[in-house]
């Protein structure tokens, strides 16, 4: 049985200084997946995110 390592991500918006804090796995394809599409401000790309295994 593999273990599914999950991630802990703090993405940060510098647009507006909004602060999430999720939690994520590796898809198949080596992507992380937390399902955060956007801030709240709207601000998609100019995103500050740091991940750090749990």
């Amino acid at each position: 049985m593999a273990v599914d390592t999950r991630y802990r991500v703090i993405v940060r918006c510098p647009g507006c200084g909004e602060k999430y804090v999720l939690r994520g796995r590796t898809n198949k394809k080596g992507e992380l997946e937390t399902g955060f599409k956007q801030c709240v401000c709207g601000n998609e790309s100019n995103l500050r995110i740091d991940v750090t295994p749990e």
